[in-house]
């Protein structure tokens, strides 16, 4: 335990750099050998358009950098947050801290995004991905990457996670990003063992079904446990029937242009148009 603390209290940049194409890499090949779906489509292309919104999304990060450091020190040195409210051994510090910044800074902010019509406007660029693969993982719009660096940000002022925490998060984080998103058909005993627990593939990919109410579910990052408390978990026996991206952009320009998904959350708000029910009827409570 004390090697994983030490190793991540002094990770180097080029390290996490690292992790990041390494979980890229890995995963995109797994993606060739046993791939969910067949898609019809420009591989190498449409991974230079998402790779692009990576890049975006480490320039926000590095710009929150230091407030999150500063942020992380304070609380770390004077034992400020939920983490120091009892003693514990490191392994459940870890765990329970990972546990608390998986909630905030991935659940809560994703499950807001859904919730709120401006916060939507800038998450679609993620949903309208047709062809959900690993590279999907870090497709965020510039806005939402500000939204989601705010976030972690607040995780770690509740928890007071010192930044070797914090590094230890955000890795595997990427990591269970690119796991759940990649195009990858794992035996359905496992995924469904694995979805007690974890975030699975075919769990996310309910999330990525492009109707809801399915949309509107599954949007754990790590744990799958807040899905399951919180009562928004679905399973769907059979994913191969899901079919990505959002019903309100049909068109395929729109989808896999940079420009155009740049402009999508300055653009006038468009409701769902295959769902049953509207995101105002289902807050509401009605049917």
């Amino acid at each position: 335990m004390e090697r994983l603390i030490s190793f991540f209290d002094h990770i180097q940049p080029w390290q996490r750099s690292l992790l990041l194409a390494g979980g890229l890499v890995f995963f995109w090949i797994l993606e060739g050998f046993f791939p969910k779906f067949h898609f019809r489509y420009q591989k190498f292309r449409h991974a230079r358009l998402n790779l692009l919104f990576t890049f975006t999304t480490l320039l926000i990060n590095l710009a929150f950098a230091f407030a999150i450091l500063r942020v992380s020190q304070y609380g770390s040195t004077r034992h400020y947050g939920l983490l120091y409210w009892v003693r514990l051994p490191s392994w459940l510090f870890l765990l329970a801290g990972v546990l608390i910044l998986d909630l905030v800074s991935a659940w809560f902010i994703h499950w807001l995004e859904h919730r709120i019509k401006w916060m939507w406007k800038f998450h679609l660029v993620h949903h309208a991905d047709t062809w959900v693969d690993v590279t999907t993982a870090n497709r965020h719009h510039p806005g939402e990457s500000v939204l989601r660096a705010f976030f972690t940000l607040l995780a770690v002022w509740i928890t007071g996670a010192p930044m070797w925490l914090v590094f230890f998060y955000q890795s595997i984080s990427v990591l269970f990003a690119q796991f759940s998103h990649a195009n990858i058909s794992l035996p359905k005993c496992l995924d469904h063992a694995l979805s007690w627990v974890i975030v699975s593939p075919d769990m996310h990919k309910v999330h990525h079904h492009y109707l809801l109410p399915l949309t509107d579910t599954n949007y754990g990052n790590i744990f799958s446990i807040w899905d399951r408390l919180l009562g928004t978990f679905v399973r769907v026996e059979d994913t191969r029937e899901l079919q990505y991206g959002i019903d309100l952009i049909a068109s395929e320009e729109e989808n896999n242009r940079a420009g155009a998904l740049m402009q999508i959350p300055f653009l006038p708000y468009r409701s769902p148009e295959g769902a049953k029910f509207s995101r105002e009827d289902k807050a509401a409570g009605h049917p």
